[in-house]
């Protein structure tokens, strides 16, 4: 088995995502409307995400065709290469259907189960962002660096997101209630993967989330570690479906320990 040259891998990533952003931004129809739910009625799927993942699978197969897929529509393929591709062709459905701007095009490629590479289109912004392992983030051609940490927790802006299963987010909006005032803000956009990069670029001292899947951060977790920032789950644990915490050093211990008091992991 040949490894793969993380070189190769972005400059594919990019393309994929590139022609992905293109399609979504270009090719929104103006009559969008919901094609499918999925863990409940309010998480949507358009059109438009199977039509992304569809471009973005079939040109990395052309290229790659011994690499692995894993998708947030349902591509996923046993690759013999060592290489998979995790996917999230539209992270910010439920923005794209209301003609928000933050929504993105998240593509990560892994070998042998550490992501090597992670790049984030985010079409509506202008913005491209990515990073590989060992090598620093990027957007566009600047490199990123985190914010400096803040003297302490209370003057943090920190992003989240919300669940989709009614029961979950109920919990997760006690815990926000808590949160808000012992941090300067709290922040949502919408998609994970976007407020990632804003870490990596020194718009959000942190970012937490529980719920998301590889597809939602893979890219996005690879960007932030690379600008500097550090990111698991509860203490001591790596990110989990349970909790993933991203933050600049200094902001990274006390978050996951607040989070882990207050029990944002479990309802």
């Amino acid at each position: 088995m040949t490894e793969p040259q993380p070189d190769e891998l972005l400059q594919l990533a990019q393309e994929a995502a590139r022609r992905a952003g293109v399609l979504l931004r270009d090719g929104r129809p103006a009559d969008l409307a919901v094609a499918a739910t999925k863990s409940s009625p309010i998480d949507v799927v358009t059109e438009m995400d199977i039509a992304a993942e569809k471009l973005i699978t079939g040109h990395l197969a052309e290229q790659r065709p011994e690499d692995g897929f894993l998708g947030e529509e349902g591509a996923s393929r046993e690759g013999t290469s060592g290489v998979r591709w995790v996917i999230d062709p539209l992270d910010g459905t439920v923005n794209y259907l209301y003609g928000l701007p933050t929504w993105a095009v998240s593509i990560a490629a892994e070998y042998r189960g550490e992501t090597l590479v992670g790049v984030v289109a985010a079409p509506m912004r202008g913005e491209t962002y990515h990073a590989v392992r060992g090598g620093g983030a990027f957007l566009g051609t600047r490199r990123l660096a985190c914010r400096p940490a803040p003297p302490s927790l209370d003057q943090s802006l920190v992003g989240t997101g919300f669940n989709y299963v009614q029961r979950v987010r109920t919990h997760q909006a006690e815990v926000a209630r808590h949160l808000v005032p012992r941090l300067r803000d709290i922040r949502r956009s919408g998609s994970a993967a976007v407020d990632l990069c804003d870490v990596a670029a020194g718009r959000l001292d942190g970012f937490f989330e529980r719920g998301l899947n590889p597809w939602d951060s893979a890219a996005g977790e690879l960007i932030a570690r690379e600008a500097g920032a550090l990111s698991g789950g509860r203490p001591g644990a790596a990110a989990t479906y349970d909790l993933t915490v991203t933050a600049v050093p200094g902001v990274f211990e006390p978050l996951q320990q607040l989070l882990e008091d207050l029990g944002a992991w479990h309802d």
